[in-house]
């Protein structure tokens, strides 16, 4: 049983919206939308986000708080009071594994941000033209002492503020880093919508052309919606193990889910007005801001410092959004081997550390190795093509699925709705209607699609 508690409900949503606003929102999101049409795929995120993300973010919160334990211990605990046995224990092992394979990987990219802020603000952008911006890139991921580097950096730097504890550690990085993120979000689009093309941005975002987006783009649409909002993550699990009875869940909730939409609609109204200034490709895929967006800030008006800002705001992100992949495993090693948790994040940090060795000689000692050909789903896949892949396609929507399920159904109505504390009746069949049908429905549609495309 956790016996620490976040300081306020403030610090628990500065904690919470920094696990879930990161890459996705400020990497992910921008080209996915670019390559989808724009603004019908904004509109139809927008409705996951609200019809399914949020009352799945609710589920989560309440099963935690009602544990007040690592993921494993919580999601045995309840499975065992509510049915009498642990089958729904599944999950917690799920919300510990997912988060660490996912930072094996997701450390390396942050480690990019980290290098491209240095780069930039020793202006190495400057001048640089579209051959140059992909030979800078290419030379970042083919050198395995370089990336090794950034990555030990992160992790090690994640594993401290882990280690420190919830309110030393986790709590006073996200109180700094969550606003300022959002002032840098903020001050950074404005200054976009200034000095690149708003009006065709804002067009492209906000005038939806349903002709544009495919099955497959409302597809990634809630994939996306998943991963931004760090559904199935373990991150919620663990984040409101530490959280006050007196806490609205359903307020935390929608806080949440509406500072992550928000944070994904200011990163594109940071983005593409200066893409479509520079006369450059919205649709240009996962390399729009490590190799286009350098060659917008070279031609702008104090673009040395707008790039500088720009990729420590991608840190900031990114950086949070580690500290919770990192703390499941971290309670659990805490609560099941006893130990405090500087040497449980240590024992993390290393055991991430080594499949991070994997993701990163993935872009070049082990640049031809693809050791699952024999799956087709995997086949052609490099290691860290893999761990992207198993953790974003397969596990994290397993996870989501059972999540609803268990809240929808294993757990007793009157007690979840008890938890989660949702007074209106109306509200409450909502949020029933969405979690037990409409979003299992959604993700068994998105889980089979990606397994046999």
């Amino acid at each position: 049983m956790k016996t620490e508690r976040w300081s306020s409900r403030a610090t628990f949503l500065f904690a919470t919206i920094g696990c879930s606003v990161g890459l996705g929102n400020l990497w992910r999101f921008p080209y996915i939308a670019g390559e989808n049409g724009g603004g019908a795929f904004v509109l139809v995120y927008i409705g996951f986000v609200l019809l399914l993300g949020i009352p799945l973010i609710m589920a989560e919160l309440a099963i935690a708080r009602r544990g007040h334990n690592n993921p494993v211990a919580t999601t045995a605990a309840i499975s065992h009071h509510e049915s009498g046995h642990r089958r729904w224990q599944l999950i917690g092992w799920l919300s510990i594994l997912a988060p660490l394979l996912g930072l094996s990987f997701y450390g390396v990219v942050s480690g990019w941000s980290l290098e491209y802020f240095l780069l930039a603000a020793g202006g190495r952008f400057a001048g640089i033209n579209g051959g140059q911006a992909a030979e800078l890139f290419a030379g970042v991921l083919a050198s395995p002492g370089r990336m090794l580097f950034w990555f030990t950096l992160v992790i090690v730097s994640v594993a401290v503020v882990v280690g420190s504890g919830v309110r030393r550690g986790i709590e006073a990085v996200s109180k700094f880093m969550m606003p300022a993120l959002f002032i840098l979000l903020l001050g950074l689009a404005g200054y976009a919508c200034t000095v690149g093309d708003a009006g065709a941005a804002v067009a492209f975002l906000f005038a939806p052309d349903f002709s544009s987006l495919t099955a497959q783009g409302v597809l990634m649409a809630f994939g996306q919606c998943l991963f931004s909002l760090a559904v199935g993550t373990g991150a919620m699990l663990a984040y409101g193990a530490y959280l006050s009875p007196d806490t609205s869940i359903p307020g935390a909730a929608w806080t949440i889910g509406l500072a992550d939409t928000a944070a994904s609609l200011l990163a594109g109204m940071l983005i593409f007005p200066i893409v479509f200034s520079s006369g450059l490709d919205p649709a240009e895929g996962p390399g729009l801001i490590f190799v286009t967006l350098p060659i917008a800030f070279s031609e702008m008006p104090g673009g040395q410092i707008f790039a500088s800002l720009f990729f420590l705001l991608v840190f900031f992100a990114a950086f949070t959004s580690c500290l919770g992949m990192m703390e499941p495993f971290v309670s659990w090693l805490e609560d099941r081997a006893g130990w405090n948790r500087r040497r449980a994040a240590l024992l993390t940090a290393v055991v991430v550390f080594l499949l991070g060795l994997a993701a990163v000689f993935s872009f070049n000692l082990w640049k031809d190795f693809t050791p699952l050909d024999m799956i087709p789903p995997l086949q052609g896949r490099t290691v860290f093509s893999i761990l992207d892949y198993v953790t974003s396609n397969l596990i994290l929507p397993i996870n989501a699925l059972m999540i609803a399920v268990m809240a929808g159904w294993a757990i007793a109505s009157a007690r979840m709705r008890e938890d989660i504390g949702i007074r209106s009746d109306a509200g409450w069949a909502m949020w029933q209607v969405s979690v037990r049908f409409l979003a299992p429905a959604a993700i068994v549609w998105m889980f089979l699609a990606n397994l046999f495309e």
